[in-house]
């Protein structure tokens, strides 16, 4: 245990009097010296004890050297420790560098320093800056005998370590580490290796760099040890091993761990004989959610969808986001395929739940393509190939659906590759065309516009409606380039209708693609432009969809537009989420009723009837789509409805028979 003194006025120090070195106690607390003997007085150039006392020590103390008088501290409470150090000590500011020996002694209940010097240091200048860089640096200096216990340590080193009697070896926490440091060193004669360590802080990562050499003292073998603390490189190292392979958004593995991990995963079900499924789950209609709400509410319900996954999954299969709305599972077990299609329908049933994002209730639904390893297939790339063909036969098949991968799916895919290059072909070569479909107003039966509704003319397939290639426009993203064109087609067919005396007003859809393009005006404004039209003579059309998140961006673009002049129309109204009371915060002017709800005319009229009557409160026009029978038109100018569109006029015509008709 540390000497003490007990708590007196003035301490009896006065058989350390009697010793010929000098000796004196140093209050590490205060900074200050509390007793000094003759010879330490005489050491420090103090006059008297008081004199002595009077000077702040902490005053001009570096931090470094104040740091290892706390470390000392530390050690005498805890491990009553005794040690010998070179010190530079500065009396009146001239210094003098003295080998001093350093122990605890407790004085007024405080652990203090009891000095005893051992003479002065007769060194070089060289040798000087040495030992005081041996003992300020920041490195941790240890030397340690041939049997590993500790020889000596830099105060560096001390202050790190947990245990002063403990050897190298013990300090290591992974007794590999040791062996392998021990064999470079029995090979080498020195070794290198990042390890970790046991420390006062708890487990840190420290760089060692170990070689054999002499102790100068005892001139015995010796092992010089210098380590440096990298724990904050490791934390940043494992920090971005995390953000490279996992998702930022929900904290699931992500693709670039996947094609590393899952690869691993199928290889070593492979070696063990268990089969193997691949889930691809994608989330249907998501790009509404994110076109109408804004990608905000979009991240959130792929944070609450990922959640629901976690827990649906736990730890009996392997989960990652691979992007967007898509996630991959990975089971390996002896049934897997009965729990394949098990926990695909689980996980269509968890997806289905409302989500609630900002107020408003959604739901989404999933497609789940699953690929089975009985084929031997055991290459993630491939396997993730068939279980995304697999995804999309379930979407084709109306979504919310479960497929297992089948050959044929290859096929269909690479038939609608083809598709897709083919549409990139058309556009290149102008095949595709507006078709017109005549809006009439209802009181008089004249023509007033028209629809501009898109059709291609293939050339080997002849005349193909929208259903047949509109889905992959949107999925290739070549539906923006689809909408422009129709849009300048038909804004060039406008204004040669207009020079020729027949004031019509033009109908074209906006995909929502097309809707949230940040360069939308600025294209239509060129195209009008260039061809000569009006805005005015336009009408947009978009789905009401578009208005399901009532964020601002919606709002900004539908007024940029109507302020340029177009007219806004919001296409199969009522088939979508829209609220009926915030319509009117949009600079709509148009209303078009879905065929859904005139097909049931006259007889089922309740629907058709509330929109008419709102469409008068909010002043909009009116236009009923899908009429076929003159008992619907009937009803129509019976509710003062403005316009219809529908095969009781006509269908969809070319620009010739459209002017015949006009005629």
């Amino acid at each position: 245990m540390p000497r003490s003194v007990s708590a007196t006025a003035e301490p009896d120090f006065s058989l350390l009097e009697r010793l010929s070195h000098a000796v004196w106690v140093f209050d590490i607390d205060a900074g200050r010296v509390r007793w000094a003997n003759r010879e330490a007085l005489l050491l420090w150039r103090a006059e008297s004890l008081e004199d002595l006392r009077q000077r702040d020590m902490a005053t001009d103390m570096s931090e470094s050297v104040a740091r290892r008088l706390r470390q000392y501290q530390a050690d005498f409470e805890r491990y009553d420790s005794r040690f010998s150090e070179s010190w530079t000590l500065y009396p009146q500011g001239s210094p003098r560098t003295m080998l001093v020996e350093f122990s605890g002694i407790r004085v007024a209940g405080r652990m203090m320093m009891l000095c005893e010097c051992q003479g002065q240091l007769q060194l070089d200048a060289d040798t000087l800056m040495r030992a005081e860089g041996l003992l300020h640096t920041s490195a941790m200096i240890s030397m340690y005998g041939e049997d590993g216990m500790p020889l000596y340590r830099n105060p560096a080193a001390r202050e790190k370590v947990l245990d002063p009697s403990a050897g190298w070896r013990e300090r290591l926490l992974d007794p590999q580490d040791a062996a392998r440091l021990e064999a470079q060193l029995d090979q080498d004669g020195q070794g290198r290796l990042v390890a970790r360590v046991l420390t006062r802080k708890g487990e840190r990562w420290h760089e060692l760099a170990a070689r054999r050499c002499r102790d100068a003292v005892s001139g015995k073998s010796s092992l010089l040890f210098s380590e440096m603390d990298i724990s904050e490189l490791k934390e940043a190292e494992a920090r971005a091993h995390y953000l490279a392979n996992h998702d930022t958004l929900t904290g699931l593995p992500n693709r670039h761990y996947v094609m590393q991990a899952f690869q691993a995963l199928l290889t070593r079900a492979a070696a063990q004989g268990l089969p193997t499924a691949l889930l691809f789950v994608d989330l249907d209609r998501f790009k509404y959610v994110n076109d109408s709400l804004g990608h905000s509410f979009g991240d959130q319900l792929l944070v609450q969808m990922s959640e629901r996954l976690k827990g649906l999954v736990g730890a009996r299969a392997h989960l990652a986001r691979l992007g967007g709305d898509e996630f991959l599972l990975l089971l390996a077990e002896d049934e897997a395929e009965s729990a394949a299609r098990a926990l695909a329908l689980a996980i269509r049933e968890a997806v289905a739940r409302p989500v609630r994002l900002g107020g408003m209730e959604v739901q989404v639904t999933a497609s789940v393509g699953i690929s089975l390893g009985r084929d031997g297939e055991q290459d993630i790339q491939t396997r993730m190939r068939h279980a995304d063909l697999a995804m999309y036969a379930a979407k084709d098949a109306g979504r919310d659906d479960v497929m297992c991968y089948t050959p044929e799916m290859g096929e269909r895919a690479r038939a609608r590759l083809s598709l897709e290059n083919e549409i990139r072909r058309g556009l290149e070569n102008g095949e595709f065309l507006p078709y017109y479909q005549p809006q009439v107003d209802c009181g008089s039966g004249r023509i007033v516009g028209a629809e501009a509704l898109v059709r291609w003319q293939h050339p080997e397939r002849g005349l193909l409606l929208p259903g047949a290639f509109i889905s992959v426009c949107e999925e290739s993203g070549l539906i923006r380039e689809l909408d422009l064109r129709i849009f300048r087609e038909a804004a060039h067919q406008l204004a040669d209708w207009r020079a020729r005396g027949w004031a019509l007003t033009v109908s074209v859809n906006l995909s929502a693609r097309q809707f949230t393009h940040p360069s939308l005006l600025p294209d239509l404004c060129e195209i009008l432009r260039q061809t000569g039209c009006k805005a005015d003579w336009i009408e947009l059309e978009i789905t009401e969809s578009l208005l399901l998140g009532r964020d601002q961006a919606t709002l900004q673009t539908l007024t940029a537009l109507r302020e340029a002049g177009f007219a806004i129309a919001i296409d199969d109204f009522g088939t979508g989420y829209s609220n009926l009371g915030y319509l009117q915060q949009y600079p709509l002017t148009t209303l078009k009723i879905d065929r859904s709800f005139i097909s049931r005319l006259p007889e089922d009229a309740a629907i058709a009837e509330l929109v008419i009557t709102l469409c008068r409160l909010l002043k909009l026009s009116i236009v009923a789509e899908g009429v076929e029978r003159q008992a619907q038109l009937d009803w129509l100018r019976g509710m003062q409805c403005e316009q219809y569109q529908g095969f009781l006029c006509s269908p969809a015509l070319p620009v010739k028979h459209f002017e015949e008709l006009l005629d």
